[in-house]
């Protein structure tokens, strides 16, 4: 049992750890565009999960249809995003990620991730190789639990 908790609080303190430094590097970036965070988290569902229509952004974001439609105009304004009549339902719109938006998604996400290329100069090839091989270990069993 004490090895449970110990692994559990160590994941815990790495989490804290990760999220703090992974954050902070995505808010730097995220400030720099002049964008909301709002219309930067539309823009990342965007990127992951592909094209949808309004609905689902009102839905996802739990705002209501007009404020999605506030936020979804500035990002097609600023060439971030484009709107189509959604092909199963005309009287809906379909949104896609344009390159512009698609790149600002991708530099932040290099901005987010940057710290860890220093971190991986403080380990030694070998502890590297350990920490890969849980890395591993962990994703396969998390993504397990998704099942």
């Amino acid at each position: 049992m004490t090895h449970t908790v110990e692994f559990t609080q160590t994941l815990r303190t790495w989490m804290d750890v990760f999220m703090h430094r992974s954050m902070s590097g995505w808010n730097h970036y995220a400030k720099t565009t002049g964008l909301s965070m709002p219309q930067i988290s539309i823009l990342m569902q965007l990127y992951h999960k592909g094209p949808c229509g309004m609905s689902k952004i009102s839905e996802h974001f739990g705002i209501s249809a007009a404020a999605s439609s506030q936020l979804v105009d500035k990002l097609v304004n600023a060439g971030y995003l484009a709107r189509a009549e959604d092909p199963d339902d005309r009287r809906a719109k379909f949104l896609t990620l344009s390159s512009a938006g698609a790149e600002l998604i991708q530099r932040g996400n290099e901005e987010r991730y940057s710290w860890l290329d220093h971190l991986s100069d403080r380990l030694s090839e070998q502890d590297q190789e350990k920490i890969r091989e849980a890395l591993v270990l962990l994703t396969n069993a998390a993504k397990e639990m998704e099942h």
